[in-house]
């Protein structure tokens, strides 16, 4: 097995800067490439590379000039037809182009899902245009959630209850919307129970490894906290772990993949899926033995993935901000972090825009209530300064 190996990492989040650490620690190289310079996962890269994911050129020059062993998507807003090119060229894309492809917009992977697999999802249709999304809603029925077909952490999702709502949503999705498409998906509002998120850890080999199920919250789309495990009926995680299997069987190749499912009384829906770390999966930074990251790493790497060791329930919650800066400091109130099992990520975002995740807080409990309340503690006594 060839180690180390040199890695085009795409996207350097918050998410991708945990990733590079986690490769780094296998002696891989990582070239860390972004719309922007100083992005979190280019502070601790091997290299850097500045150009926006959509302008396909320079994503092959990229590519050209850093021959690396893998190319990792970071983020969905990627010229996709240039990774399958380079694929086809011999290149090796995380976890494959056609799963790139396939989840970089929501009504690919729906279409998967719902028509080649034949998963519970919600129903669903697709707009582009404000009059095609009134007739969706109108065959649908309100209430109704509306998302750009491809955007990240939930950006551009709202819950349309009034018909006087329904151009209101159009426009933010269309703000809010990442790539150069203006097409929503229309979709049943799902009265759940909880939604989760099942990290799902696809081996070279083709075998499969489930972390335990995490539990999340969201408001405007984004994440607010997210905990682990959530408690769950067997035979519904079953069911979600079967459903997780066939959809990350379908795109194939190799590496963690974010599957989330809503969770009624009696059944589990598929909902959406990312071919990469999750933002939900933060969590698993205190959790597991081996993070969410950690384990794309060996699956990617063709490392054996054993199946990581749940330190007991744990949860996060995020750090935000709220306005627009370019100059500002963390106040940290320390009582919090003097409590055992906590800890703090400050992500090193060089600037700042209402609700913007800048950090998040970590703990572990004796339940995940007990956790949610302490990593909650943990997000508050971090103040945003601005300058």
């Amino acid at each position: 097995m060839k180690l180390p190996q040199k890695i085009l990492l795409l996207g350097s989040g918050e998410l991708g800067k945990e990733f590079v650490i986690a490769a780094q620690r296998l002696g891989c190289h990582v070239v860390a490439c972004d719309s922007y310079d100083g992005a979190p996962a280019m502070q601790v890269a091997d290299q850097r590379e500045v150009f926006p994911m959509l302008d396909g050129t320079r994503l092959g020059a990229a590519i050209d000039k850093h021959r690396p062993d893998l190319v990792v998507p970071e983020i969905e807003a990627i010229r996709t037809e240039t990774l399958q090119e380079y694929e086809a060229k011999g290149f090796h894309i995380v976890p494959s182009a056609r799963a790139a492809y396939m989840t970089m917009n929501r009504d690919r992977i729906r279409e998967v899902a719902a028509r080649e697999l034949g998963l519970r999802t919600s129903k669903y249709r697709y707009a582009e245009s404000l009059q095609e999304m009134e007739a969706a809603v109108g065959e649908i029925g309100l209430p109704v959630v509306v998302k750009p077909v491809m955007s990240s952490s939930g950006k551009g999702q709202l819950t349309v209850k009034t018909s006087g709502e329904v151009k209101h949503a159009w426009d933010y999705a269309v703000a809010n919307m990442r790539g150069d498409r203006a097409k929503v998906i229309v979709e049943e509002f799902i009265p759940f129970e909880y939604e989760i998120t099942l990290l799902t850890v696809r081996t070279r080999d083709g075998g499969c490894v489930f972390c335990p199920p995490i539990g999340h919250r969201q408001e405007r789309g984004d994440y607010q906290e997210s905990w682990q495990p959530q408690a769950m009926e067997p035979k519904l995680l079953k069911d979600a772990q079967e459903m997780a299997r066939q959809v990350t069987d379908n795109l194939g190749g190799a590496g963690i993949f974010g599957v989330e499912f809503f969770v009624t009384k009696t059944e589990v829906i598929f909902s959406e899926l990312s071919p990469r770390p999750h933002d939900t999966g933060m969590v698993t930074m205190i959790s597991q033995n081996l993070t969410q990251f950690d384990l794309h790493c060996r699956a990617i790497l063709g490392l054996p993935v054993p199946e990581p060791i749940l330190y007991g329930p744990s949860a996060s919650a995020v750090i935000l901000a709220d306005r627009n800066a370019e100059a500002f400091d963390f106040e940290i109130d320390t009582r919090a972090l003097k409590q055992q099992s906590t800890d703090l990520r400050l992500f090193g975002k060089p600037t700042t825009r209402p609700y913007r995740r800048m950090g998040v807080g970590l703990a572990r409990g004796a339940d995940t209530d007990a956790a949610r309340a302490t990593a909650l503690k943990v997000a508050q006594s971090v103040t945003i300064k601005y300058r």
